[in-house]
């Protein structure tokens, strides 16, 4: 497959890798297109859908400027996957334990690790360059202390938790029965307080220089302003603490593991990769800002994670380097629907059929994740071939959600 549709309705082309796309999503993709900022064309991957101002699954490449709505709130949101050296003959029948012990390591929803364990630990050594460079950010935005309760103290607890929504841990099968580690999470709380007050930022500076704009959410900071330097040191300090904190938790949930478990190891490297964040990237020989927004890199060569619902598959991909996609592709499978449509259409009852086989929550509180919500994963995989090869396809015996 390839480029399903071309819209030449903007200031610049949109290329899309699928049909399979409503009209709002299509909306926000001619808007972020008419933006001056925008170089060459917009892509959207086969998982797009409507966002806040910008769509999920799309790849923004601008000039000199950064929309901060699309990166969104959860900045440095991503996947990360190792192989261990488990075989599915080494799980036990009852994997009920083994998520318990999972839970009981990595705090989910809006849990936290406990402030008095976590001072003096070796996370808050780890953590240390990281508080003084958030100093230097709160220094200059002390605002960011009135959004969020005991600000200094929550991002600290926050390491190493899940979070909830589409976030999850899940163990894994591949196609030879290996056991696999893969889990989903970002910048938790402290990325979201970054990401609104950036946000709202850019709107009040959008009309301060009375600059018209197709949707509100889509106010950008120039280069070479102030804001734009801070929100770059902000934007950049959260995409670390997203990958610091999907480190953390893989390692606590390879050591609640183990108790149950034969001996293992890890076999591979692991795969930790963003799908909300911006790079400085060259495209058709020009030096842009590249803002994935529910997308991830996919350089020839390169390993990514592209995940499933919770009742279906998952893959392991290598990058083809595709330059029209800005060496992008999918994040995901893409909702079909609303969190607030899919608890109206579907019942515990159906998330129990669509999870049959799956060790993991079954009740009303996780509804709004149910495969049905979710788009063909197969059908996402088959429009992007000329973006990515499958290395490993995945299917999860558990799953841990928030």
């Amino acid at each position: 497959m390839g480029i399903e549709l071309q819209l030449n309705k903007s200031r610049v082309p949109v290329k899309v890798w699928t049909r399979d796309i409503d009209a709002e999503a299509l909306q926000q993709l001619l808007n972020v297109a008419s933006l001056p900022i925008v170089h060459g064309h917009v892509a959207a991957m086969p998982d797009v859908h409507a966002g806040i101002g910008a769509t999920v699954g799309s790849v923004i490449p601008t000039r000199g400027a950064i929309i901060p709505a699309a990166v969104g709130v959860d900045i440095g949101c991503g996947m990360n996957a190792v192989r261990t050296s488990l075989r599915a003959d080494q799980l036990p029948d009852n994997l009920r334990p083994l998520r318990m012990a999972i839970e009981a390591a990595v705090p989910v929803g809006f849990n936290q690790h406990e402030a008095s364990r976590m001072r003096g630990s070796a996370l808050q050594r780890q953590g240390r360059v990281l508080s003084d460079r958030l100093d230097v950010v709160v220094g200059k935005h002390p605002g960011l202390m009135k959004m969020q309760r005991r600000f200094t103290e929550t991002w600290l607890c926050q390491i190493g938790t899940l979070g909830g929504g589409n976030h999850f841990i899940e163990l894994c099968l591949d196609e030879a029965d290996r056991v696999w580690i893969m889990l989903h999470s970002g910048s938790r709380g402290i990325g979201n307080v970054m990401g609104r007050y950036f946000i709202a930022a850019a709107q009040k500076d959008m009309r301060r220089h009375q600059v018209n704009l197709p949707d509100r959410d889509l106010a950008y900071f120039s280069e070479g302003s102030t804001l734009f330097d801070d929100y770059v040191e902000a934007l950049e300090w959260a995409q670390d603490y997203a990958m610091l904190n999907r480190n953390r938790m893989l390692a606590a949930v390879v050591e609640a593991m183990r108790p149950g478990l034969p001996p293992f190891q890890l076999e591979d490297e692991a795969i930790n990769c963003h799908h909300n964040y911006v790079a400085r990237e060259n495209h058709f020989g020009a030096s842009l800002y590249i803002t994935r927004k529910g997308a991830i890199s996919a350089q020839e060569g390169q390993l990514g994670v592209i995940p499933g619902s919770m009742g279906a598959c998952s893959f392991i991909v290598r990058g083809l380097g595709n330059a029209q996609s800005f060496c992008s592709c999918s994040h995901g499978a893409g909702r079909r629907m609303s969190r607030s449509a899919a608890k109206r259409r579907f019942s515990r009852f159906d998330l129990e059929a669509q999870t049959l086989g799956v060790e993991c929550r079954k009740d009303g509180g996780v509804v709004d994740e149910i495969p049905g919500a979710y788009k063909d994963i197969d059908e996402v995989m088959n429009n992007q071939r000329d973006l990515v090869e499958v290395v490993h396809t995945l299917k999860q015996v558990l799953c841990v959600k928030g």
